[in-house]
C-alpha cells in the first residue's frame, strides 16, 4: 500500500467505523471457521485490522493477538474500542499497531495464523505480499484471506466497477484496488508457496465475491 492510501483510509477511518457490516451472518460463519482453525496456545496476525471489528471478536481464541493496518486512524479507533471492551482480559492478549507485512517482515517474530479480510486486494504487490506473509509464518502455519474479487461480480458490472474505480482513485474516493479472481488469487497463493487447504464461500447471496481461502505455509 502506498502513502496515497495511508491518507485515504485515514481519512475514511470515522465514517468507516460508524458503517454497519453489510453481511452480519457471513461475517459470522467466518469467524466460526476461524476459531475453529485456531489451536491452543495461537500467536494470531491480522493484516488490514481496520478498526478492529474482527480482533475483538476473535482474541479470546488465541494466546496473543496483534492487530495492525496502514492507517493509523484506523487504529486509533481500534484502541478506542479495546479500551471500551467489557471484557477486560481481552488487553492481555489483544494489541493493535500501525504497521504493514512488508514492515513487520523486518522484525524477527512470527506467527502461527495470519489473518487478511478484506486486505489481499488492497495490498499492492501481491506477490510482495504474499512473500512478506509467508516470512512471518511459522513453519505449517496458516494464511487465512478473505477478500473481494471484482473479477467475479456479474459481467454486466465489471465495466461499470472498472471505469469508476480509476475515477474515484483520481479525486481521492477510493484506494488502488487490484482486480482478483478466485482462480487468480489462488494461483498467487500457491505460488509463493503455500498449499491451499480450504476455499469457501461464507455470503448468504446468491453470487459471492469474496472467497474464503485457507492456506498452508510449508513445514
Amino acid at each position: 500500500m502506498s502513502e496515497k492510501d495511508r491518507r485515504f483510509w485515514d481519512k475514511t477511518a470515522r465514517k468507516y467505523a460508524a458503517s454497519a457490516i453489510a453481511d452480519e451472518e457471513a461475517f459470522t460463519r467466518t469467524l466460526t471457521r476461524v476459531r475453529e482453525l485456531t489451536p491452543k496456545g495461537a500467536r494470531v496476525l491480522e493484516l488490514g485490522c481496520g478498526t478492529g471489528t474482527a480482533a475483538l471478536r476473535l482474541a479470546d481464541a488465541a494466546e496473543s493477538y496483534l492487530g495492525t493496518d496502514i492507517s493509523g486512524e484506523m487504529i486509533a479507533i481500534a484502541k478506542e474500542k479495546l479500551a471500551d471492551a467489557e471484557d477486560r482480559d481481552l488487553a492481555l492478549r489483544l494489541s493493535f499497531r500501525t504497521a504493514t507485512a512488508e514492515t513487520l517482515a523486518e522484525e524477527p517474530d512470527c506467527y502461527d495464523i495470519i489473518l487478511g479480510f478484506n486486505y489481499i486486494h488492497l495490498a499492492g504487490d501481491l506477490p510482495g505480499a504474499l512473500a512478506h506473509i509467508r516470512a512471518l509464518l511459522a513453519p505449517g502455519g496458516l494464511f487465512i484471506s478473505k477478500t473481494p474479487c471484482i473479477g467475479e461480480v456479474t459481467p454486466l458490472l465489471r465495466p461499470l466497477i472498472y471505469l469508476a474505480i480509476p475515477v474515484m482513485q483520481l479525486f481521492g474516493k477510493a484506494p488502488a484496488v487490484t482486480s482478483l479472481t478466485a482462480a487468480s488469487l489462488t494461483v498467487a497463493i500457491r505460488a509463493a508457496g503455500f498449499s491451499i487447504e480450504e476455499t469457501a464461500y461464507h455470503g448468504t447471496k446468491k453470487n459471492d465475491p469474496r472467497p474464503f481461502i485457507v492456506a498452508r505455509a510449508p513445514q
